[in-house]
């Protein structure tokens, strides 16, 4: 199993298991493995860097919350709270996916919902920080 390298400021020790031609890595915050795809990794180097970097507790982390927006049901990717009120979203892609307009667009219907201060839009090689702030996005130069 080869696994890109992606662009994080430190490196986390996963776990993986495999089950026949099937990789799985371990989420700490829903305690169970999970197929391991390339928005997967994504998904867990975030998980890890807010729990590791950022003492994050896993608590305050919720992962593929269902949303319903015009009567259809979407998933939103990594919610971190504060006081049980959202404060960053996150949306994963997986790293040969371009971030786009489009990106930006489908994570920010999700918010018209969800009102999080801050998007984070990420293919784990490159991240897009944005600020909700008044019910407007501005764009920023992202920092770990």
């Amino acid at each position: 199993m080869e696994l890109q390298k992606l662009n994080f400021p430190a490196d986390f020790n996963f776990e993986f298991k495999q089950d026949k031609d099937k990789f799985f890595i371990y989420d700490e915050v829903r305690k169970s493995w999970y197929l391991l795809t390339p928005e997967e990794w994504v998904r867990q180097h975030w998980i890890h860097h807010f729990i590791k970097q950022k003492s994050i507790s896993a608590s305050a982390i919720i992962l593929e919350k269902k949303l319903v927006i015009n009567n259809l049901t979407k998933r939103i990717d990594i919610l971190i709270t504060e006081k049980a009120l959202p404060k960053i979203l996150i949306e994963c892609k997986a790293p040969h996916i371009k971030l786009t307009e489009k990106t930006f667009e489908q994570t920010a219907r999700y918010n018209s919902i969800l009102k999080a201060e801050k998007i984070i839009l990420s293919n784990g090689l490159q991240h897009i920080s944005v600020k909700f702030i008044d019910n407007q996005y501005t764009f920023e130069a992202f920092s770990f």
